[in-house]
Parts: C-alpha cells; structure tokens; sequence
C-alpha cells in the first residue's frame, strides 16, 4: 500500500439513499487485518456502494497516506465528522488510528450518517472479526 491522499468527496454528491434509507455498512474482511478494511454500504433495492475505513495513523512498513491527509482526518474527528474522501479508487471513510474494533466502526459510520444527512439510527454494521495479522503463528 503506497502513500497516497484522500481526495476530498461531497457527500451530496454521493446517493441520495443514504439519507433516506435503512443502510447496513457490510466488512468484505476482517477488522484485525490492517488500517484498510474494505466494506460496502447497502440498502434494500439500492446498487450497493462501496466504501472502506482506513485507519491514517499506520506508519509501517510505510505511511498509508499522506501527512496533509493525516491532518484532515485528525481535524475532522475533532469536529465530531470523518473525513470522507476517494482512496485507491474507492470511497473511503479516514478515520484516526491505525486499527479498527467495533466502537470505531460504529462512530465512524455514525459520523456518515450525520454527514449525509440521515439519523444514525437508520445505520447498522455487519463486521467480521478476522485473524489477526499482527501477530506471528508457530
């Protein structure tokens, strides 16, 4: 994963049913694989969206993004928002830290939802718990 910045997304640019509907945020992997957790936003009779959670802190083997990013997210989190940006091609929610557990998870999908909008109550999550890749097998 190289270095690379969040570019900025509006999210009134961003499908309309993310402020109306019932959304569940889906994992495609495990939380304890790394600070990219790929996901995808979905809602009964809606294309789902892709949208994946990057934790901007994680530093090595090397930086995941860039220090102006780090700096956006961090200032965002502060203001009780996330930063919510396109990275590697994607839609991607930055968030501070450099792993990810489910309170994290939760804030930060509660914090698009207030972004778009919607109530977060209107917003669940489906995690996968995942092996953790921090740690060495025998």
């Amino acid at each position: 994963m190289d270095a690379q910045p969040v570019v900025d997304v509006d999210p009134f640019d961003l499908p309309d049913w993310l402020g109306t509907a019932q959304v569940v945020w889906h994992a495609d992997g495990g939380l304890r694989g790394g600070p990219l957790v790929a996901g995808r936003l979905t809602s009964d009779g809606e294309p789902d969206l892709v949208c994946d959670l990057l934790g901007v802190d994680e530093a090595y083997p090397a930086p995941v993004t860039d220090d102006a990013t780090r700096l956006r997210a961090h200032q965002a989190w502060r203001h009780e928002q996330v930063l919510l940006g396109e990275y590697a091609g994607r839609l991607t929610l930055a968030v501070p830290g450099t792993r990810f557990e489910a309170g994290l998870v939760l804030d930060a999908l509660g914090r698009l939802a207030k972004a778009v909008g919607a109530s977060p109550d209107r917003y669940a999550a489906l995690l996968r718990i995942g092996q953790d890749k921090s740690r060495r097998t025998r």
